[in-house]
C-alpha cells in the first residue's frame, strides 16, 4: 500500500514519524487486507487502533472509526475508546461508549472501574436511595452518618453471613480500591447499593417490596449479591440504575419499558 511504502522511505530518509503520522498509517491499514500475506485484521488491531487514536485526542475520530469498522464491535474496541475518554475528560462520549459496552457485556468490571472512576473525578460519586413513605434516604459507599447506621450495618453483617452460606463469593474485580483482597472483599460488603437495601429491611414492613435507585450501572457483584438477598429475605427487590430496571434478577433495559407504556 502506498501508505506503507511512504512511511518506509520517511524511516529510511531518517525522518521520525510523530503520533499523528502513526495514526494515518493505521487507519490507512485498517480498510485494507495486509498485503503479502492472508491475515484478516482483527478485534485486537482495531482496539489498538482506537487506542492510538484516543491518544492523540482524536476521540470523535475514534468513535467513526469504531462505528464504521467492517468487524462487529464487541467489548474491547469500546473499552478502548472509554479509557480514552477518561484520559482526555470527555464524559459525553464515555457515556456513548458505556451503552455499547454493557450492551454487549451488562457486567464488565473494567468499565465498571473506569466509569466509576471517572465519575469520581468529576464529582459524580455513585449513591444509592430508598423511596419510604415519601422521604428519600441516600446512602454512598461506606457511609455511617445515617442516623440508624449501627442498625444498618449489624442487618448488613448478618447478610453477608447469610450470603455465604448460599456460597457467594465477592468478585473482586468491581472493587474500586488499589487494597488487599481481603479488603476488597470488606469494601464491596458496605457498597451504597447494600447499604440502602439493609436499611430498607430494618424499616419497612415485613413482605413489602423494596425499591431501590442508584444514579450509576449497578455493578455485577451488587447485582448478584441483591438477587441472593431477596431469595433470604423473601422480599421482592427493585433496582433501577442509569439504564436498566432489575426486578427479582431479570434485568429489562429502560427504553423498553418506557416504550412499552406509551
Amino acid at each position: 500500500m502506498w501508505a506503507m511504502e511512504l512511511f518506509s522511505q520517511m524511516i529510511c530518509g531518517l525522518v521520525q514519524p510523530d503520533e499523528i503520522t502513526l495514526t494515518r498509517l493505521l487507519s490507512s491499514c485498517s480498510h485494507h487486507r495486509i498485503e503479502n500475506t492472508s491475515i484478516e485484521l482483527k478485534h485486537e488491531h482495531y482496539a489498538r487502533m482506537v487506542d492510538v487514536q484516543g491518544r492523540c485526542g482524536k476521540l470523535e475520530e475514534a468513535e467513526d472509526f469504531v462505528r464504521n469498522m467492517p468487524l462487529k464491535t464487541n467489548s474491547k474496541v469500546w473499552l478502548a475508546l472509554l479509557s480514552s475518554c477518561r484520559m482526555h475528560s470527555n464524559l459525553d462520549l464515555a457515556e456513548r461508549a458505556e451503552n455499547y459496552i454493557f450492551d454487549l457485556k451488562p457486567y464488565s468490571s473494567a468499565a465498571y472501574v473506569l466509569l466509576s472512576n471517572f465519575y469520581a473525578s468529576a464529582n459524580r460519586w455513585g449513591r444509592s436511595w430508598v423511596p419510604i413513605k415519601g422521604q428519600k434516604h441516600l446512602f454512598l459507599s461506606g457511609d455511617k452518618s445515617h442516623p440508624l447506621s449501627e442498625d444498618i450495618y449489624w442487618k448488613l453483617d448478618w447478610l453477608n453471613m447469610k450470603l455465604k452460606e448460599l456460597g457467594y463469593v465477592p468478585d473482586k474485580r468491581f472493587s474500586l480500591h488499589d487494597v488487599e483482597d481481603e479488603q476488597k472483599e470488606e469494601s464491596l460488603f458496605y457498597y451504597s447499593e447494600r447499604l440502602a437495601v439493609a436499611f430498607a429491611l430494618i424499616t419497612i414492613v415485613e413482605g413489602s417490596t423494596i425499591t431501590l435507585i442508584k444514579n450509576l450501572r449497578i455493578c455485577g457483584d451488587c447485582h448478584s449479591a441483591v438477587k441472593l438477598i431477596a431469595k433470604i429475605v423473601d422480599h421482592e427487590i427493585v433496582v433501577r440504575d442509569s439504564g436498566h430496571f432489575h426486578h427479582s434478577g431479570v434485568v429489562v433495559a429502560l427504553v423498553r419499558i418506557i416504550g412499552s407504556k406509551g
